[in-house]
């Protein structure tokens, strides 16, 4: 018999059973997208933490497979996050188009480890060598030294390690994955400082697709500090190169630039060895409320994947998020379009909507407040919209349904903007408990938990003027 869970989602990723936070390992090799993560399949809290491990051929589609990583009797402890790389040049020994694996041990301090895949991710051996970053007590590393995320940077053919350090990143290289040099530091002075960093990534994007023009982006989370409470994802875009003969990212930013603006977005990283494009996935949850939120069987989804491009907007590049074309062509059946909508009233669509997509485009030249509503039968909902007396995009949550478990739901979550919008341009995937939102082609993007205690079927524009909607679609999911 199938067992139906009220918030199990239809097209995000979810353990079939226990605890799962940080995407680890993200790695392509062969056809298929390695997806592990932070898990603990015994319980529904943070405790016990293993690698678990998915595979997809498409993004879209996944298939749990039985734990990677595991913690044993070497005395190292737990398994943090980290990543993966194809070793197609057989740099470490072990054979060529190797998968190795870094990760974080957490006995007797956080230490660097490695270990390596002869059979497609299916089975790992733990290097014998282990740790290949040392951290002994009474040395200069503190103990928040983790999350190592690894690269290939082909203009001083090494790999790079990038590593959370407290409240920096460090800079490591190597030529045989085994053997580590510290390189630099950034970070001192720069972003926000209001929590601890974690989960760094480091890669090279196209400006406005330029192959003349390229920039090297460093993402790193946050925890507390996000700009809505708890935690989040903030970013630099600067260059990687040799300065006074070590490799570092130089950066002029100071302020403060975030890859999400909603609460639910965290430790996102990229996967290795995608050709020509840079797709990243997060951890849908925030530490503010992770371990109270209301779910039986497992705790953690990840986000949709979303590629990441650099585009110049009105002399500002920034980073922007777009949901892969794959996840887009699942969305065939359409339940409204613009026939169907009068302002401020409802459009009763049915239970379709927790699993969807809206496309939305209204002009909005006279109007201070604009956006749509979704809703059920018992008065719960959720708004999303832009105040343009006010100039912010928001996401409405606090009468969604089960908020009681956080104070942060309780508040207006907003994405401020440094300049008037004279359109509102809106993509909204919805499922059953959570809504991403992509803001005027992912330049903003605002993503959110939700848990109303009956599922959404109605939907509403909503404006304080005139306004005319350009593109009005809902289309519901097919074949996941």
């Amino acid at each position: 018999m199938t067992i139906v869970e009220k918030y199990r989602p239809s097209f995000h990723y979810t353990p079939r059973k226990g605890w799962m936070n940080d995407p680890n390992g993200l790695v392509y090799f062969d056809g298929e997208y390695h997806l592990f993560y932070q898990h603990d399949n015994y319980d529904r809290v943070f405790q016990n933490m293993s690698w678990g491990h998915a595979i997809s051929t498409d993004l879209v589609h996944w298939e749990e497979y039985p734990k990677a990583i595991v913690p044993d009797d070497d005395g190292l402890g737990m398994i943090f996050s980290g990543s993966a790389v194809v070793d197609k040049n057989n740099c470490a020994g072990f054979g060529a188009n190797t998968l190795i694996a870094f990760y974080t041990s957490t006995n007797p301090r956080q230490q660097q480890c490695m270990a390596y895949s002869t059979d497609k991710g299916r089975t790992w051996t733990k290097y014998s060598g282990n740790p290949v970053i040392k951290n002994v007590q009474g040395g200069n590393i503190p103990n928040d030294f983790r999350d190592p995320k690894v690269i290939w940077h082909e203009d001083s053919q090494k790999w790079i390690m990038s590593l959370a350090v407290q409240d920096h990143i460090d800079f490591w290289s190597s030529r045989n994955l085994k053997d580590w040099e510290k390189e630099s530091e950034f970070g001192h002075g720069s972003g926000s400082h209001n929590g601890v960093w974690e989960c760094p990534d480091l890669f090279e994007l196209e400006v406005d697709g330029d192959k003349n023009n390229k920039k090297w982006v460093l993402i790193v989370s946050i925890n507390p500090g996000g700009p809505n409470g708890g935690s989040a994802t903030q970013y630099f875009i600067g260059d990687f190169k040799e300065a006074d003969g070590k490799l570092t990212f130089i950066s002029d930013q100071k302020d403060e630039k975030w890859i999400d603006y909603g609460t639910d977005n965290y430790a996102g990283v990229t996967w290795f060895n995608i050709q020509n494009k840079v797709i990243s996935i997060g951890w849908m949850s925030n530490w503010s409320y992770a371990d109270k939120v209301p779910t039986e069987n497992w705790r953690g989804a990840m986000t949709i994947p979303r590629e990441l491009k650099l585009k110049n907007i009105q002399g500002d590049i920034i980073v922007t998020s777009e949901p892969i074309e794959a996840l887009q062509r699942k969305f065939e059946h359409t339940i409204a379009t613009t026939a169907d909508v009068k302002i401020n009233s409802d459009i009763k669509v049915g239970k379709e909507l927790s699993s969807s997509r809206i496309k939305m485009k209204v002009d909005i030249d006279e109007v201070s407040d604009v956006g749509i509503e979704f809703s059920n039968r018992v008065g719960e909902n959720i708004r999303i919209g832009y105040n343009l007396a006010k100039w912010y995009l928001y996401v409405d949550r606090s009468n969604s349904g089960k908020v009681d478990y956080a104070p942060i739901l309780n508040k207006l979550h907003k994405a401020k903007l440094e300049r008037r919008l004279d359109k509102l341009d809106m993509e909204i995937f919805v499922d059953k408990s959570s809504v991403e939102v992509f803001f005027n082609g992912g330049e903003y993007v605002m993503t959110e938990i939700i848990f109303p205690t009956e599922e959404f079927s109605m939907v509403k524009v909503y404006s304080d003027n005139k306004t005319e909607i350009r593109e009005f679609q809902i289309e519901s999911l097919s074949g996941i």
